[in-house]
């Protein structure tokens, strides 16, 4: 093991920045997290963010590459990040270079769901597909393709999106004007909202911590009725994109990971009860539902060896 490469991989949320050392699968070693909004401006916080690098450069040898995966759209190709949904004041930081040239080290940055997909390929439940799509499900929907054996990006770098996709042609408005978007009703905020209004009609009083996927689960484990049903409802939700995916891109695999994944078969069996129904022949016979491998540190994981390939390690 110790023949495999040391990186550093950064998991920037719009909450924490979680930064780690990691060797192929296993984060070896940790930084304080980093409070997101506690700083005024990108140069700010990537200045701490540098600091914590420093920090876990000097108790291990060896750091070869820098990944950070970030909740927005980002350049690979030139590690420029376009805009963050949460975070204000990052539009068009060339945060590579700038990572780059503070530390020294080759550094590669991209969205933080295609992190995630390329270390559930590489090294986790993805791993000997050529053809894959990978949903992560949290505060928002994500997702990352790998098509051909090699990351799908898209021509500007945002291929994936499975959260922005519809399900409803006349449901929601999106954050980007899109009508129906699979986020806008399986995010986090959305199925507590969502579950809290459901207890109301039914004339339970519910407070809202008591609606959290965590909680849902918690009470559709124990026969709640609602819970049951919140979760089947999410779960063909979810199925109604992954079918259009599967469609679309006649994958091997699907990986699905994220907070909201935790709920387990709550959420697997009718994803898969709903999915196989609206597929036939080649795009449903051997297509494999899987959960991710490595849960809230597959960004952390995929980060450090995306910069690993980056940089041709």
């Amino acid at each position: 093991m110790n023949d495999i490469p040391l990186a550093i991989g950064i998991d920037f949320g719009g909450t924490s920045v979680k930064i780690g050392a990691v060797r192929g699968s296993e984060i070896i070693d940790r930084a304080p997290p980093i409070a997101t909004q506690d700083f005024n401006n990108p140069e700010e916080l990537i200045a701490a963010m540098v600091r914590a690098v420093e920090d876990l450069r000097s108790r291990h040898e060896g750091i070869i590459a820098i990944g950070i995966g970030m909740p927005g759209f980002v350049n690979f190709e030139k590690g420029i990040v376009f805009n963050l949904t949460n975070v204000r004041g990052w539009e068009n930081i060339p945060l590579r270079d700038l990572l780059s040239k503070a530390t020294g080290l080759p550094v590669a940055a991209d969205n933080d769901a295609n992190c995630m997909a390329f270390a559930e390929w590489k090294l986790g439940a993805g791993k000997g597909y050529n053809h894959l799509v990978c949903a992560s499900l949290g505060t928002g929907v994500g997702g990352g393709i790998i098509m051909n054996g090699s990351m799908a990006r898209g021509a500007r770098f945002g291929a994936g999106e499975i959260g922005q996709t519809s399900i409803d042609y006349q449901g929601r408005r999106g954050h980007y004007g899109n009508l129906g978007a699979l986020e806008d009703y399986i995010g986090n905020q959305e199925i507590t909202r969502d579950a809290l209004v459901a207890y109301q009609a039914a004339g339970i009083s519910k407070d809202i911590e008591d609606c959290s996927p965590a909680a849902l689960s918690e009470a559709a484990r124990h026969g709640d009725a609602i819970a049951i049903e919140r979760w089947n409802l999410i779960g063909r939700m979810l199925a109604t994109s992954l079918m259009n995916a599967c469609w679309l891109l006649n994958p091997e695999a699907l990986v699905i990971g994220g907070g909201v994944a935790r709920a387990g078969n709550l959420v697997f069996n009718p994803v898969r009860e709903h999915l196989l129904k609206q597929l036939s022949g080649p795009f449903k016979h051997g297509l494999a539902i899987l959960p991710a491998a490595f849960g809230h540190e597959a960004g952390t994981i995929g980060a450090a060896a995306l910069a690993l390939e980056a940089a041709k390690i």
